[in-house]
């Protein structure tokens, strides 16, 4: 009570500061989120439901069970997640999950290394729009995408994989108008969701950084804790080398900011997968992913 009391009186006397900060949220959700999450989360459930996994050639199928020690199911998850980015893994997880195709324990597992940023956003935004260099986004990319599998791979001995017979549940028969109704609500609903988040992480930044009157590192740092986004976009304009500030975009997208951490937690919360598993790999996933772009930089550059 007494923290959001606080919130409240600092809201009520930064009125322009809480306005412009929620302008640039609703800005950022329209022409950034939207166009790069919508269609991949409609084209992702539509692919789930009809059991994409089902068409994949088993030599691919067997060749990633194998590295990973999953199910067939982890498959469609891990790429729908790499092409979509968070928080989609979470939500393709919960789905299969609610939809009897995975246990608990394979949800959990898949969870920590299906973290992927959208690569829309890393080589468009991040690359052009913040860094000003398409270089830096490529390096970005493969050094978050490399993060990611061999924390799949360290902890591929924590899991047992799911023996659901899945395909005893395809759903040849439903209509496809009402798939496609039913996972546009779905997609309305997860932007919306992101776009509640977003908003309040960037208040509550705008509100801290405003009263403790910090340095412009400092406020970076905490832009890039809570919203990867601002955090990016602070990042860009140090006065510090191309070297940090690629090695530092690719740590703030790989921990993800604790604005997706709640989109994560949100899409989960009905469910018995846990967050602590997610959380504890996304800070190795940082690091990793941090020391790749590092050496990728110092060898392409």
């Amino acid at each position: 009570i007494t923290i959001f009391t606080i919130i409240l009186i600092e809201t009520l006397i930064n009125k322009e500061l809480i306005y412009n900060t929620i302008n640039f949220s609703l800005n950022l959700w329209v022409t950034s989120i939207i166009p790069s999450l919508f269609p991949f989360f409609i084209i992702s459930d539509i692919l789930i439901k009809y059991h994409i996994t089902n068409y994949i050639p088993n030599i691919i199928k067997k060749t990633f069970c194998k590295i990973f020690n999953v199910s067939d199911n982890i498959i469609t998850a891990f790429f729908l997640s790499l092409l979509s980015g968070f928080p989609s893994s979470a939500r393709i997880i919960s789905n299969m999950y609610k939809n009897n195709l995975i246990d608990k324990e394979e949800a959990n597992h898949a969870l920590t290394f299906t973290h992927f940023s959208n690569p829309l956003f890393i080589l468009s935004t991040i690359s052009i729009f913040f860094l000003h260099n398409e270089s830096f986004g490529i390096i970005i990319l493969i050094s978050h995408y490399i993060g990611n599998i061999i924390i799949g791979i360290i902890t591929r001995n924590n899991n047992i994989p799911s023996t659901i017979n899945y395909t005893k549940d395809t759903k040849k028969s439903q209509k496809f108008s009402k798939i496609l109704i039913h996972s546009i609500k779905n997609t309305i609903d997860t932007l919306l969701l992101i776009l509640g988040t977003l908003t309040i992480f960037l208040i509550l930044s705008a509100i801290i950084i405003n009263r403790l009157n910090i340095d412009i590192y400092t406020s970076t740092l905490l832009k890039g804790l809570l919203e990867i986004t601002m955090g990016l976009k602070s990042l860009s304009s140090l006065p510090i080398s191309d070297t940090y500030k690629v090695v530092i975009s690719t740590i703030f997208i790989s921990f993800g900011g604790l604005a997706v951490h709640l989109q994560i937690i949100s899409q989960i919360t009905d469910t018995n997968i846990k967050y602590l598993p997610y959380f504890i790999a996304r800070i190795f996933h940082a690091l990793i992913s941090g020391l790749i772009a590092f050496l990728l930089f110092n060898l392409l550059l």
